[in-house]
């Protein structure tokens, strides 16, 4: 039984759990390959039931653990993929995006991104987009590491409105998105997917993170977390390879900061007051 959790809103109104969980890295180790599709299997069940990969990830060694990991359970899950921009042309996706569910033994992907600017003109990538969402490849589309000007340009070709989110570099140490980014996705009711939302656990050892851990309880991490998924607009996806640790993440999802917690995370982490350019990991 899959427990049912907060959300956020795509354009079209469908709406998706704002924690979700990441991929990055897995499926690469043998070693550790049964803790990572029980701690999939985990967050599923916890309500986490968006799953985010890409083809780049092990070169598509990820993608087929996710076919283990998932087996009974596809109909449970938001499943989202990317494309590496060299295959991002109207043909190249199409066949990029067969490879990819071929991986997975799935028959669609809920979600297809463009995993950064390429070479290949957008409007290409969107027309492939398009043709897969119309054979019923893929449910939606959208984008990964586009900053406000990629976004501009996107929304000025024809159909590019219809992306469905951004996929970007945030969390409390990397807030660059505030100043226009995630007021211009806001504008247009598109939200922003945040990965490594705990900057792949490099935090400063010491910040006002650390003073809020210890009188709740929990761990900097969590904070962090709670941080990101308090942002309206935003949901997470961060990465756990073990139960333990998706376990902390679902916690995450019910610490409620205060408004003196929060400013005293402003006070450390200050908001950006100008343009930043869009970080990428």
């Amino acid at each position: 039984m899959v427990t049912e959790i907060a959300s956020v809103a795509l354009p079209d109104g469908e709406r998706i759990p704002k924690l979700g969980q990441g991929t990055w890295e897995m499926g690469e180790r043998p070693a550790r390959r049964a803790d990572e599709i029980a701690a999939l299997r985990e967050g599923i069940a916890l309500g986490m039931t968006l799953i985010d990969t890409a083809e780049m990830y092990g070169e598509g060694a990820t993608e087929t653990l996710l076919a283990e990991a998932l087996h009974g359970l596809r109909d449970d899950v938001f499943l989202v993929s990317k494309v590496y921009p060299h295959n991002a042309s109207r043909r190249g996706v199409q066949a990029a995006c067969e490879a990819s569910l071929k991986r997975m033994k799935t028959d669609r992907l809920d979600l297809y991104l463009l995993h950064w600017r390429g070479s290949v003109p957008l409007e290409e990538t969107v027309a492939g987009f398009e043709a897969l969402r119309q054979a019923g490849k893929i449910r939606h589309w959208g984008v990964s590491n586009f900053d406000t000007d990629d976004m501009e340009e996107l929304f000025s070709v024809p159909g590019g409105d219809a992306c469905a989110t951004n996929q970007i570099l945030y969390n409390v140490a990397r807030r660059g998105p505030e100043f226009d980014l995630l007021p211009w996705l806001a504008e247009r009711h598109v939200p922003a997917m945040a990965y490594s939302p705990v900057d792949h656990a490099r935090l400063p050892k010491r910040s006002a993170l650390d003073d809020i851990a210890h009188e709740r309880g929990v761990s900097v991490f969590q904070v962090a977390l709670a941080w990101v998924l308090r942002q309206p607009g935003v949901f997470a996806i961060p990465k756990a390879a073990r139960v333990e640790h998706v376990r902390d993440n679902r916690r995450a999802l019910d610490l409620d900061l205060t408004a003196e917690e929060c400013a005293a995370v402003d006070a450390y982490f200050r908001p950006p007051r100008g343009k930043r350019p869009l970080e990428m990991l």
